[in-house]
Parts: C-alpha cells; structure tokens; sequence
C-alpha cells in the first residue's frame, strides 16, 4: 500500500518502492502466481475425445514446482470460475457429491491461498460451492458477497500474506452482474454489491487496521463494459484500479481477454492489472523483490503454460480422479435409433431442436418451448449413446425458466429470432439464411436462432424483418390469443437477455422478466436430457412438424446452396 512514507518508482510493468523502516535488509523474492477462468481444466486432456489438451492445472504445478526448486517463496491464488467447463468438475458437481471436490483437491495440491468465487462457481448452486469452500485449504474471499439483507461479508473480504516481514494484503471481489445471469434459488443467501463501492470499504479498513506494505486485488470481473445499472457494473476492474487508491496490482478475469497493462489511479499512483485468460493455458505473476538496501520492486508478467509439461507427481495424485471421470462419460445411458446432425437446425425444423424442445415440455409442463442449437456442428450417433454424447450436444449448464408471455410477445420474440436468422428473399436464387458482408459466415451467432414448439406457425422467408411469423394456433389445434398468457420454457441464459429475444424482441426489462418467472430448476439442462433419454432407454429423433419456412418451393433449393456454403459439399 503506498503511503507518505515510500518512494516508489514506475516503469512498464515494474513498479520500485522503497519501504522507509527498512526491515530485514536481505534479499528477499516472493512471487504472486495466479489463474482465472480455469473452467474445469485441471487434468491436460479431454474427456469427451480422449484427446491430450493443452493448459490445465497439471502444467501450473510444473511451473510452481520449478519456481519453488528456484528458491522463490511463491504464493499461489485463483481468481474464480473453476467448478463449470468440463466433465471434471461436473462430475464433482453433480454426482461424486460425497466425495472431496476435484478442484478443492488439486488446488490444495498447488498449496492454493486464496479463491475468488466466479459466475460460474455461483451457478453451481449453494450446496456446490458451500462444500468446495469446505474442501479447500485456503482462504475463499469475497468483499462484496454479502448475507443477504445484511451488511456481513459471506466470505472473508481478505486474506493476509505474510513473507520476510513484507505484508500482503489479497482482497477479493465478484461481478456483481450475477443476479442478472442466474436464478437467486442458486444463490438464495447472497446478496452482490457494487465492486467500487466494496473496495473503498476494505480499502479504509486495512488502512486502519492492517498497514499492509502492499494491497493486491484479485477481482474475477473484466477490465470495463459488459451489463452495467444503476446499481453496479458487470466489468469493473479499470473503475476500482483508478478511483479507490491504495493498490499496487490487480489479478483480474472473467472476460477471458489476456492482458498486462497499468493504469493511474486518482492520486498519480500506477496500479498493473493482470489477466491470465482461460483453461490455465498462462498464468499472471506478480515478483515482489526487495534488495538489501530495502527497495522492493514490483514487475509484472504473464507466461505461457503450454511451454511446460504437465506435473508426474500431480497427474499421479489425480489419477483415481481421472479414471471416475472416464467412466463416467462413457456410461451407457440408452440407444438412439438414427443419428442427429446439430447442422440440420439451422434450416428449418431439425431432429436435434425437437429433442431439446421435447425434454424442456416434458421437465417444465409447459405449453410453449423456445430452444435454440447449442452445438454448430456436432452429431448424436446411432446406436448407444454415452454421457459424453449428450455433453457434446450441451455444451453449457443452464437452467430451465418457465415464465408467462402473451401471445403478442410470443409473436414479437419470434420475429426477432428469425430476424436474425433469416434473410429477406426476393427471388428463389436468394440465400434463405442471413451472411454477413463476406457472405460466408452467419451475420449473428447461431445459438441466437431460437424456433418454437407447443404452436404451428409458419416463417415466410419473403417478408421483411418483424412480419415473418404467422402463428397459426396451439399445437393441438386449439386457438392462439394475441392477448392470452401462456407459460413458456426457455434456458436461463435466453431468459436473462441472452441474444435479446426476451428484451429487444418480447420487449420485458430483465426486471420485468423476473416478475413473470413462475419455476426455475435448480439442476441443470444437461442433467435433465440425461434423465429424459435414460427413462426412454431409446429414442427415434425426427424433425419436428409444428413450423415451417415458406414458400417451400424456394426454401429447398436455399437449404442445399446454403448449407454448401457453410460446410461445403
């Protein structure tokens, strides 16, 4: 922490102070070594292919191994979304519940201090998180995790380092977007305040309290941008560095952008912020180096994982780990009597989407799904299918929605799908979907590209944007109200705006749509299409019939220069 009495000088990514008690004039080299958003990729290869990998905790533990072998006194932190990513953790997650956390393991292995709790670590729910804090041996923080209606910290705000008499202070904060991503059943004991608003807090507490030498941030929040209210800013970390004096550097992530730079703060003092990226692929240091003179310096830097080789004595350890997980994913959960191609999804009614949409029907009671394909180009195969096939086709792990929309936001959600998906044909030579400028690529992400079930409508490929969609009536027949409530099943991801269909084509704010929520599940989608074929024991796909693109005529020739287009012959 920078006060009157240092003198520090700045250069690119170094930082020198001079401590004014000189204290135990010797040499002293600590290092701060930290990941972010290492998403499950504790073991260097993959689950679901069998395929070596690149990253993972495997090759940090060679790095830290070597740098202690050095002499250097390492402190080892991580900066938050670890529980979610690969067939790892959701294993711990969701069914090796009795058992000590895969991730706690190996972060204890690494001899890990400290822990920010990312997004996606909430996601996992209360008791997922609760019991990975049990698990591990360092200290979880939290400055801004509140209980809820309360001013208590849920978490440690921070932890104290001590090395040769230097004093670190590591304070931990959240995006506080969290509210906005994820249903509070998963989070019900929280409550996520303004980053800025908290740092102050802490800040004049250990100012107070503790005189740290140095104060280190460790936020699992983006440099700027992303969701941004009255009340908080998703991405906040350039905002802390420059407003609330007192950093010397901040360990930040969630937006998975690798970067070193530095910034000034309101009162002229350079802050370095770190960002490691994803997967473990590089992790960020902080070297905290101090002559005999007293001088401490601070350098930066970000290195390269994949230069090293993963850790024998730590694959050893997760070995027992790693033979559960492969099991697992290659369980045997029924059969399918043809295979599913996820490309067919994007030209119209597709065996892949009605499976989706069956099984959100079947585990919400809805009247209405909306689903879109998750996976660009994956397949469901003929004959057994495994765990790991259904992870390929689910890719995230969101939550089921149910909420009531009128038919006329019903309506106004599916023209703005199929405005984003579609292109206005003048003529049957006209590509059916929207390119961009190129005219080899999709203009929007195909996972925007949601269809409906539970109605008959049709989406004439003719009509401008905004009066595409006929909805002809429910899917039994019965009549369709512009004017009706009906009770629909999306994931959590669309419900909170995901791809604007529920904000800029329904038209709710994200506090409207929480009034209108009726059920969330707690578990995930992919739990449950696990669950849905499991009970069947085998399943016969085939394209849905409730919609259709029109005029036909011209939408078949579309559908096999498009898909040429994209994939080739």
């Amino acid at each position: 922490m920078k006060h009157n009495r240092l003198l520090y000088i700045v250069a690119i990514g170094m930082i020198t102070l001079l401590f004014g008690s000189c204290r135990n004039p010797q040499q002293t080299h600590i290092q701060l070594v930290c990941t972010s958003d290492v998403h499950g990729h504790i073991l260097p290869y993959n689950f679901l292919t069998g395929d070596p990998a690149e990253g993972s905790l495997a090759r940090v533990s060679s790095y830290l191994k070597e740098q202690r072998r050095k002499g250097v006194q390492v402190v080892y932190i991580d900066n938050g979304d670890m529980l979610q990513g690969t067939p790892a953790t959701y294993y711990y997650n969701t069914h090796a519940i009795g058992a000590t956390h895969i991730a706690a393991e190996a972060l204890n292995y690494l001899k890990c201090e400290a822990v920010v709790l990312g997004n996606n670590d909430i996601e996992t729910g209360g008791a997922t998180y609760q019991r990975y804090n049990g698990n591990l041996g360092g200290t979880v923080i939290g400055g801004n995790i509140l209980y809820r209606e309360s001013d208590m910290p849920f978490f440690a705000p921070y932890t104290i380092i001590e090395r040769d008499s230097i004093t670190i202070a590591i304070l931990g904060l959240t995006t506080p977007a969290i509210p906005h991503w994820i249903p509070q059943c998963q989070w019900s004991e929280l409550e996520f305040i303004d980053m800025e608003r908290a740092a102050q807090r802490w800040m004049q507490y250990l100012r107070e309290n503790v005189d740290p030498d140095i104060v280190i941030g460790l936020f699992h929040s983006g440099y700027e941008g992303g969701i941004t209210t009255e009340h908080y800013a998703e991405n906040a970390t350039r905002a802390v560095a420059e407003n609330v004096p007192g950093f010397d550097a901040i360990f930040y992530g969630h937006d998975h952008r690798i970067r070193s730079t530095e910034v000034i703060n309101v009162e002229g003092d350079t802050v370095l912020l770190l960002n490691p990226g994803k997967d473990a692929n590089n992790v960020a240091t902080l070297d905290i180096v101090r002559d005999k003179e007293g001088r401490v310096s601070l350098h930066a830097a970000l290195v390269d994982m994949n230069t090293y080789e993963p850790d024998p004595a730590f694959m050893a350890t997760m070995a027992s780990h790693a033979e559960d997980i492969t099991e697992y994913v290659e369980r045997p959960i029924g059969t399918s009597t043809q295979a599913i191609h996820t490309r067919d999804a994007l030209f119209g009614p597709s065996a892949y989407t009605h499976l989706i949409h069956q099984m959100q029907l079947n585990a919400s009671g809805a009247k209405i799904s909306f689903a879109s394909p998750l996976v660009y180009d994956g397949v469901l195969p003929m004959g057994d299918i495994l765990v790991r096939d259904i992870y390929r086709l689910f890719p995230y792990e969101n939550t089921l929605y149910m909420l009531w929309l009128t038919g006329d936001e019903i309506k106004r959600y599916l023209e703005y799908s199929y405005a984003q998906w579609t292109a206005q044909m003048s003529s049957p030579n006209d590509p059916l979907l929207l390119f961009d400028s190129t005219g080899k690529n999709l203009s929007r992400p195909y996972y925007h590209f949601d269809s409906a079930a539970g109605i008959q409508y049709d989406v004439d490929v003719t009509k401008p944007r905004g009066h595409k969609v006929t909805i002809r009536s429910m899917a039994d027949g019965k009549p369709f109200h512009m004017n009706e409530r009906y009770l629909v099943a999306m994931n959590s991801y669309r419900a909170h705006g995901g791809g604007g269909l529920i904000t800029h084509g329904a038209g709710l704010t994200h506090e409207e749509m929480l009034e209108r929520i009726e059920y969330t599940t707690s578990a995930d989608l992919r739990f449950y299409m696990l669950n849905y074929i499991e009970m069947r024991k085998s399943i016969t796909p085939k394209a849905s019939d409730n919609w259709r693109f029109i005029p036909e005529r011209w939408v078949q020739p579309a559908v096999k220069r498009d898909s040429t287009r994209l994939f080739g012959e």
